[in-house]
């Protein structure tokens, strides 16, 4: 067969890099259609994956009119590379994958998770032959609707396919038993970002220092603007293909995005998310947060003051804490690449 899968971001590199690997490992042609957005193709590059690209998206806040403009150039390459291609099946979300897939009259599988983009929703659905989706999801997307136990990061991080680099301390510079906090600030350029806010950059720098008391801090920031010069903290350096690996190690994932706070949290590390100005309520972080593994925040006091609870006590003991609730949450989740 011939598949061809849309990674609009780097989150959707990872959602299907294994399934892509066994596919072309059973004979089957596999294409992935990309677009230059964040590490989108460095992840490519990394894990040796068939891509196309066929339009970018920068990091800077985008207002809808500017990502609907997005769109209109980046259909013209698509619709020229699926043609090219002619695919059996198509893979994706939103308005690509069934854009595609009716340009070629493919059958089209749309992998979603619990997102608040209604958008992309309202356009794909009517197009697609297949939607999968976390059980937690509260949608119902109607007859062609399939649901999973889990949620689409178990592609990636359930324990049949993930297993940590013990070499990642060495790689970050820090010692054995030295504790470190990874600190992820959410570029809100994304179409489902429009209008949402994020910390605010005193909220960054007094997190940044009050953290830095107990833990070294490595701050990633998706818009690449943050000095942190005056700040003790590191910028996260590594590639971005370690980033999991790095996740896994750490005491601790403070972030105002879901999906490495959900990433986090599927690995046992102790994950907080602020989420600002964003009131939607998402299946998925209603089962992190029931298992133990995440906790959400609408204050940004709060969620400070519970982040220096946790860091103050023993280590030892929390991390023992966190495992035993992965365990048992994660042994009852499927490996969504399966």
């Amino acid at each position: 067969m011939k598949i061809l899968v849309f990674a609009n971001t780097p989150a959707h590199v990872h959602l299907y890099r294994h399934a892509v690997s066994r596919l072309e490992s059973a004979g089957h042609d596999v294409l992935v259609l990309t677009r230059e957005y964040a590490c989108t193709t460095d992840l490519l590059d990394f894990f040796e994956m068939p891509y196309r690209v066929y339009g970018e998206h920068g990091t800077e806040r985008s207002s809808r009119l500017r990502i609907a403009r997005e769109f209109g150039d980046q259909f013209v390459t698509i619709a020229r590379e699926a043609r090219r291609f002619d695919p059996d099946v198509v893979f994706g979300r939103g308005p690509y994958a069934a854009y595609a897939g009716t340009l070629t009259r493919t059958p089209v599988v749309l992998v979603v998770d619990d997102e608040p983009a209604d958008v992309n929703y309202l356009v794909s659905k009517p197009f697609a032959d297949c939607i999968l989706s976390p059980a937690a999801m509260r949608r119902d997307l109607g007859d062609a609707h399939y649901t999973f136990e889990g949620v689409t990061e178990c592609a990636y991080l359930h324990p049949d396919v993930f297993d940590p680099d013990p070499t990642v301390r060495d790689r970050l510079g820090v010692d054995a038993d030295e504790p470190y906090v990874l600190a992820r600030f959410n570029a809100l350029d994304a179409l489902c970002d429009a209008g949402l806010e994020g910390f605010g950059p005193e909220q960054r720098r007094d997190l940044i220092e009050r953290v830095s008391e107990h833990a070294t801090v490595f701050v990633s920031d998706e818009s690449g603007r943050m000095a942190l010069d005056e700040l003790p903290a590191r910028e996260y350096d590594l590639h971005p293909a370690l980033i999991h690996d790095a996740m896994a190690e750490a005491d601790m994932l403070v972030a105002d995005t879901g999906t490495m706070v959900t990433e986090a949290a599927l690995l046992g590390t102790p994950s907080f998310r602020y989420r600002g100005s964003d009131d939607h309520e998402y299946g998925e972080f209603r089962e992190l947060e029931r298992a133990g593994l995440a906790e959400q925040f609408d204050d940004y006091l709060p969620l400070r003051e519970r982040v220096l609870e946790l860091l103050a006590a023993d280590g030892d003991e929390v991390a023992d804490r966190w495992q035993r609730r992965r365990q048992e949450y994660v042994g009852g989740l499927v490996n969504v690449t399966d």
